[in-house]
């Protein structure tokens, strides 16, 4: 596991900030539209409580069922496209609404498309940011960068719906979803400032999709012991919270008599738990360590559903929905953070989307269903009791996590020794070390034009793997980084694929290929041979310098 660095106020770089910018703008202009196609179905196409139930669960249902096949989609093409294009389409989808509205077109069908495409091109989105950060930060800047999201989300979820509710109120729904339209075209403008190149991922089996491909990222979850108990974990909880949502609107604003008023404030106010607990993310893992931060954290998160079960009219009533929500946003806003992290850094690069898209379909299609189910329970038992069933059901989830605890160390901490973790002993010459760690989760990775290389800093080693894309040369792609005319890293190196030609300074030339173990001494250039790509191990230490900017 990479090492818990707490990033409070240290900059995270330039294309960070414009990705963490553009989340920024669209989560705000998505919560200003919060609730808005339901509000338009009622008050503009004067839809019955059967379409507007429909509507609710077609983006759910039918969103994530059509964003099944862009997990793998979304893995083998460049990320920033196509997080801009989700962003287009979502604009576009939006736009569309007050556009047939305007010219006396607006009709149902259209909004339960417009419902599945927004969601569909959610998940898209989602997958393609997470796999877009992880490229972008260093491994371990992963949990500062989430936890600067993170505390975004929040601050839009507070001021989102209450800014939102009094643009309804003023200028009715279609304005409020075209400023959500806006917010995405904004925020594609921000992604596509962020600059530089983007390789394009390579695959293995050939360019067409497989079968398999649509199944990639449930196998790695469920058969991950590190992934697995989290996803169950998670994914129950947001079922549970999420299912008791429109149970206790309809206890609170129907038998309980509180005004609607009161009931935003009961949620908006106790976001800023959310904020506050994801800025003390880093700096609590750093204190207490990752592992027993998420389990106190994932612990605590299960307690408080159930005390909305004891909700009562008046002030007290109030003062208590906001306690509750105020301690379980707060545990979700410090363990959300770690989670995520987790989340990246457990999954090789070449299964993030697909791992992010599966665990995006699964979260949904299980709130829907835990929503629906909650919905008859409450029918059949009553509001009251159908919450206080989700609250016993809470106190169950930290099992997963209890049970598992091993787990929140790291895949690698389920074997002899962690990911960066080693075992020191004694011996009669000296001491004896076994340390281990996975290419896969570099401690750090450089990208540049063509290529990128991702180095494993271990005890006396400095390990490297670097690609090269078809067309790449040191003196095209590296040189302006580096500020030197030739590459003046000693290289001791391992070819696993593709060739590669090397020109001393001296005029001197060789061509190196699969197989071939080379050593090449500073002064030098490169370039690839043919159109395969060429893949290399370094272990002579000086690539940790590779392609690095010079000061």
């Amino acid at each position: 596991m990479a090492r818990v660095r707490r990033g409070r106020g240290r900059s995270l770089g330039r294309r960070f900030g414009w990705l963490w910018t553009a989340y920024a703008v669209s989560a705000l202009g998505t919560w200003l539209a919060f609730d808005a196609l339901p509000l338009i179905a009622i008050t503009v196409l004067h839809a019955g409580p059967a379409r507007v139930s429909a509507l609710a669960a077609a983006g759910l249902l039918v969103g994530a069922a059509v964003a099944v096949p862009l997990g793998p989609w979304v893995e083998f093409r460049r990320k920033r496209p196509v997080m801009i294009a989700m962003d287009l389409v979502r604009c576009a989808a939006l736009l569309s609404l007050p556009a047939a509205f305007a010219l006396g077109g607006l009709g149902f069908a259209q909004l339960l498309v417009v419902s599945v495409v927004v969601a569909a091109a959610d998940i898209a989105f989602t997958s393609a940011s997470g796999a877009c950060l992880r490229a972008l930060v260093r491994p371990g800047d992963l949990l500062a960068a989430n936890g600067r999201l993170e505390s975004t989300t929040w601050t839009a979820t507070m001021l989102g719906p209450p800014l939102g509710g009094a643009a309804i109120g003023l200028f009715g729904p279609l304005v409020t979803v075209a400023a959500n339209a806006v917010s995405f075209l904004l925020s594609a403008a921000g992604i596509r400032a962020m600059g530089g190149t983007e390789p394009r991922p390579a695959r293995s089996g050939g360019a067409r999709l497989r079968a398999g491909d649509l199944l990639e990222g449930w196998r790695h979850i469920l058969t991950g012991r590190a992934l697995r108990p989290l996803f169950l974990n998670q994914i129950l909880v947001s079922g549970l919270i999420m299912a008791t949502a429109p149970v206790l609107a309809v206890l609170m604003l129907g038998r309980l008599g509180f005004a609607p008023w009161q009931y935003a404030l009961a949620f908006a106010a106790p976001c800023v738990g959310g904020l506050a607990g994801s800025r003390a993310s880093g700096r609590l893992a750093a204190r207490f360590g990752r592992p027993r931060t998420m389990l106190v954290f994932g612990t605590l998160r299960a307690c408080w559903l159930l005390g909305l079960a004891f909700v009562r009219p008046g002030a007290a009533g109030l003062l208590l929905v906001i306690a509750v929500e105020l301690g379980l946003i707060t545990c979700m806003g410090v363990f959300n953070p770690l989670q995520a992290t987790c989340r990246l850094e457990w999954t090789p690069p070449d299964r993030v989307a697909r791992v992010l898209s599966a665990w995006s379909v699964s979260s949904k299609l299980t709130i829907a269903a835990m929503t629906g189910l909650w919905g008859l329970l409450a029918g059949l038992t009553g509001p009251r009791t159908a919450i206080a069933v989700a609250g016993v059901l809470s106190l169950a989830t930290p099992a997963l996590l209890l049970g598992n605890r091993r787990a929140l160390s790291g895949p690698d901490a389920l074997t002899q020794v962690g990911t960066s973790a080693s075992v020191k002993n004694e011996g009669e010459g000296g001491p004896i070390m076994i340390e281990i760690k996975s290419i896969e989760k570099p401690d750090d990775r450089r990208d540049f034009p063509r290529g990128h290389v991702e180095i494993a800093n271990l005890s006396g080693l400095v390990f490297g793997k670097a690609t090269f894309e078809p067309g790449w040369r040191w003196t095209e792609s590296v040189k302006d980084i580096a500020g030197t005319d030739l590459c003046e890293v000693h290289h001791n190196g391992y070819v696993v694929q593709g060739r590669m030609h090397i020109r001393m300074r001296d005029g001197a030339e060789q061509e190196v290929g699969p197989g071939d173990v080379f050593v090449a001494t500073p002064g030098h250039d490169a370039w690839v041979v043919g159109d395969e790509a060429c893949v290399m191990f370094d272990f002579a230490g000086g690539i940790g310098d590779y392609a690095k900017a010079s000061h």
